[in-house]
Parts: structure tokens; sequence; C-alpha cells
């Protein structure tokens, strides 16, 4: 039997054994860490080498001359070149493919009757791009999405008792500039009133004054992103708690996307307000954090191009069990993308807000992931809630009016003024006769009144509504020209009048009632100007506002007809 003495050098031994074990353990960690950071750093690398097409914004000085901060710059659009996927397909491909697919797997909440008792389910939306209500100038029944629609499809999957944890892929406005500011906060309004869970950040909503975004992001805590810091109000990721089950998320913006956000903020606003991190160091930092947790399943909310999503999941392929992309064009596809290697069922969100993607999770070995698109169509009433806020909405928008708003007349094109469609008719009575019939002679008072189930709210301060209802206003970029219509009062300038379309008229009245001497040719030239060919309407001239946002089931051919109108008698 061996003595305590003989025992004492086999304890050292041991000793000695288990710290150098455990020093190898920490070099082999150190180097597990030292690759993990070259990985990380190699894939920001790689994104920033990849070609992807943005359509991005205006020119600096093209939204320096609006003279408005309600600027003309468009919503971010990715164009990716990512062949095998479905929804990247343009043109008449992509149309046909909508029209196969249209209502086979949308359209109502019975879609999902198939599913019992999920144990939770992820309700998955994005990219609302300022588009809070679908416009109802063509009728309701043809337009998808809005806010008021989702929050019924939320209260009726809630009313199944089903467990939901609600999570936004970010960009809530379009523009910037005080109705933007104003837009977002009523926005945040209903994602605090649906109790959203997590909310990624979107490239325009970073491009909000200082004013219109901390404001709401301070008081509704629940913005995610790993990779924008925005004065630390938001955080890298949030745990929650549904069904018995944990759910770990987070957020990223992507690269091209990070380029948005430095376009439209100054190197001092980024600097002083923003912290935007490398894509590869935010999720090496955030993902074993998020893992320490001990959640059921992990979520990421991904504001990036459909290429970079995919090199997020090649990096990290079985950490994430949904990613929520708002890469992708048009509809969303009717299945979940994986990438091969990973476990990461990849979905999209489609476009302004028009459709909710629902991922149940369940406690079945064969189907334990299941996914389902809805549309918001008609099939969908409108929530008293939400129309409450919009009521709210249009009511500041009446208290600030156009200089509060900040939207500032600026002179046309063509230098002349805007006489109303009154004076037009005096001498072109049969087209005028012609335009008192149809639909443009009473776009003023359809914003005053609207023919619809929202008529309880007026919408003739909203400059995004005016620009298509009254007279000289440019439609597409939401501001008066000098001369349009700027109140209720300017009776002569309701409509959507003659001069939308053919320009000013104040020049060729003056002309042609001999209030100043023109050569002939001047005559013929200013006349010539006012003419619109249909060729020339068809081909931009009436898409201006009848565009696939306002009037989806657009047919120049078929609407034409209904107004066809020649010049003078």
């Amino acid at each position: 039997m061996a003595s305590l003495t003989d025992a004492k050098p086999h304890k050292s031994y041991a000793s000695i054994g288990i710290w150098i074990l455990g020093f190898a353990l920490v070099q082999v960690w150190l180097g597990c860490a030292k690759v993990g950071e070259e990985q990380a750093r190699r894939f920001d690398d790689s994104l920033s080498r990849d070609t992807i097409r943005l359509v991005s914004h205006a020119p600096q000085e093209q939204q320096e001359s609006s003279g408005s901060s309600q600027s003309p710059v468009q919503p971010a659009v990715y164009i990716e070149d990512d062949s095998d996927s479905p929804s990247q397909l343009n043109g008449k491909i992509a149309t046909d493919i909508n029209e196969r697919v249209k209502g086979s797997a949308t359209a109502t909440v019975s879609y999902l009757g198939d599913w019992e008792d999920p144990k939770v389910v992820l309700f998955a939306t994005g990219r609302q791009h300022g588009y809070i209500e679908p416009c109802g100038c063509t009728g309701l029944e043809n337009a998808k999405g809005g806010l008021s629609r989702r929050h019924t499809l939320m209260k009726e999957l809630e009313a199944r008792g089903w467990p939901l944890v609600k999570v936004d892929v970010g960009n809530q406005v379009r523009r910037f500039g005080k109705q933007a500011d104003i837009k977002f906060q009523r926005t945040v309004d209903v994602l605090t009133l649906m109790n959203y869970d997590a909310v990624c950040f979107g490239p325009d909503d970073l491009r909000l004054s200082l004013n219109g975004i901390l404001q709401p992001v301070s008081t509704f805590e629940k913005f995610v992103c790993c990779n924008a810091d925005l004065l630390e109000l938001n955080k890298p990721y949030r745990v929650v708690e549904a069904g018995g089950k944990k759910i770990a998320i987070t957020g990223l913006l992507g690269l091209e996307a990070k380029k948005i956000v430095k376009s439209g903020r100054s190197e001092d606003q980024v600097s002083e307000t923003l912290t935007l991190s490398k894509i590869g160091e935010a999720l090496s930092r955030t993902v074993p954090k998020m893992r320490a947790e001990k959640p059921d399943y992990m979520v990421l909310l991904c504001h990036a191009t459909l290429k970079e999503t995919r090199k997020v999941v090649e990096l990290f392929p079985h950490d994430f069990d949904v990613v929520v992309t708002a890469g992708g064009a048009g509809e969303p596809t009717l299945e979940p993308d994986v990438v091969k290697g990973s476990k990461a069922q990849i979905i999209q969100v489609g476009t302004k807000g028009m459709y909710v993607g629902a991922v149940g999770f369940f406690d079945d070995k064969e189907r334990p992931v299941r996914y389902g698109r809805l549309t918001l169509d008609k099939e969908f009433d409108d929530s008293s809630e939400v129309m409450e806020i919009f009521a709210d909405y249009q009511k500041i928008l009446e208290i600030q009016g156009m200089d509060g708003l900040d939207v500032k007349p600026q002179p046309h094109p063509r230098g002349t003024q805007f006489v109303g469609h009154e004076k037009c008719g005096e001498c072109h009575t049969e087209a005028y006769e012609v335009f008192e019939s149809s639909p443009h002679f009473h776009a003023t008072e359809s914003l005053v009144k609207p023919p619809n189930s929202r008529g309880a709210i007026a919408r003739h301060f909203d400059p995004e509504c005016l620009s298509c209802h009254v007279t000289g206003w440019n439609p597409q970029d939401y501001f008066p020209y000098k001369t349009g219509y700027l109140s209720i009062s300017e009776t002569h300038l309701h409509t959507n009048g003659c001069e939308n379309c053919h320009g000013p008229g104040s020049e060729h009245v003056a002309i042609e009632e001999g209030d100043i001497n023109v050569t002939d040719k001047r005559r013929d030239e200013v006349r010539a100007s006012m003419r619109q060919t249909l060729e020339q309407a068809k081909n931009g001239g009436c898409y201006k506002c009848h565009d696939i946002d306002n009037s989806p089931e657009f047919d120049f051919d078929e609407y034409w007809p209904q107004i066809e109108h020649k010049g003078v008698d």
C-alpha cells in the first residue's frame, strides 16, 4: 500500500499534465479565434469585390436643386445577377411566372389550414418603403399591402392561439424630409401597437433627420442591428420567448445598404451618431453571444442583397435557422431558399409591405419547419386601431402645411404658368366635355372625400397624394410647380387637369388671345409644345401617375378610349 509521501509525486505529475493540456486548449482556442477573425475579414473583402449593380438615389446636385427636403429620392433598389433565383427574372418571364402562381400559395389565412398547433410562428415583414397603405385610386380591391391589413392578419393568427414572434427586416420609408420623418414615427406607432419583437434598420431609415429617427428608436427599443449602432439606442440582438421557445434575433445591413446610408449622411453625421462596422466582424462578435443564451432558434434579419445574404449564410452555415432577407425583386419566392451545406432557410419579404412570410416551428421530426407566403389583399379588412393612427398622420400633415413640410414650389421647366382647366375649356370645348365626364375631373374631390371604405380620412393635405390629384405638381417627386395648386381654395387648379399632360398654358393662352405679339413661327412652336401625341401618352405620360404603385391593373389600350380627345374644335 502506497504511503502519502509516495502519492505526492504522482499528484504533481497529474497537475503538470492538466496544466499542459489546458495551455494547449487555450492555444487552440486562440488559433481558432484568429482563423475566425481572418475568415470574417476575408468575407467583408470578398463582398467589396463582388459586382452587385445598384440602382441608387438621385445625384446630390439633383437633390439640392429640387428646392425641397421632400427629395425626389427613390427607394433603395437592388438589382442582382442571381440567375438561379426566380424572383430575379424580369420582363415577360417574371410576369408569366407570377400569373401562374398567383393565389396558389398566397391569398388568405386558410392557406395555413394544415398547420396544427405550431409551437411558435415567425411573422416576417419588411421593405415597407413608405407604403403604409395601398393607394385606393383605382379601387382598394385591386391593391395589396398596408399596415392596416397587416394588423388584421396578425390578429386573425393570434386568435388561433398561435404564439407569434413578429420581425421586420427594415426600410419603413423611402425618402427623407419632414413628411418622411412624420411617417416613420407613425409607422413605429403601428409596430408598437402590433408589439413587434425585433426590427432591423433599412438604409433609408438611417437617412432620416436626427429628429426624425432618434425619438422613435429610443422609445420603441426593439430595433436590432449588429453592424449599425445608432448612439447605442438599438441592440445588436434580442432574445424573445414565445410558446415555451427561446428565439435569438439579430439584424445586419449589407454592404450596398451601408453605401446608401453613407450617401445620404455627411461623414460627420456618420461618425457622430452612427457607427457602421464590417459584417463579418460584427457577426463574429454577436453570434457567440446569441449562442450563449441557449436559444431554441436563431434568426437573422438581413437587409442585404440576395448575393450578400447567401455569403453570410455560407460564413455561418450552422448558426441561423431562418434568415429573413430584403433581397429579391417583386413577389417573394413560394419556397425558402437554401444554401448548400447550411441549415438556414432564407425567406424574402417582397416589396412595399405587400406580403407576410409565416415560418412555423413544430415538434414534428418530419416537418419541423414550415413556410407560407401570405398576400395582404382585399381579403383582410382594415384595422380600426391602425386607421386611427393614419387619421392622426393626415392631421399632422394638415397642421404642418406646405411650409411646415418644407415643400417649396419650383419653376416649371418650360418657364410658363398654369391657368387652370376652365381656361382650356373656352376653346377646346369638345375635349373639355370628355374631361368633365372622366375620373380626372373629380381627382381632387376624391381626396377630400375618398370614395371608399376609408372615406372618413381626408388626404388633401398629403403631398404624396396631391401630386396626382391636382393641377401643377410633379407627379413622381411630390412637389408643386410655381403657380400650381397649393390650397383647396384654388378651385381653378382642382382636378388632374389638362396642363398636367399638356404643360402650363399661360404663353399659349396669351398668344391666342392676342395679349402678346409673336411671329407665326413662334405661335406654331408653342401650339406644338402643348400637343401630346398618342405615342407620348402611351410611352410615359400617363404612367407618371398610373404607375405600378397606384394603378397596378392599368392598361393604356383599355383605358384610353374612355378619355380619348382631340385638340381645338
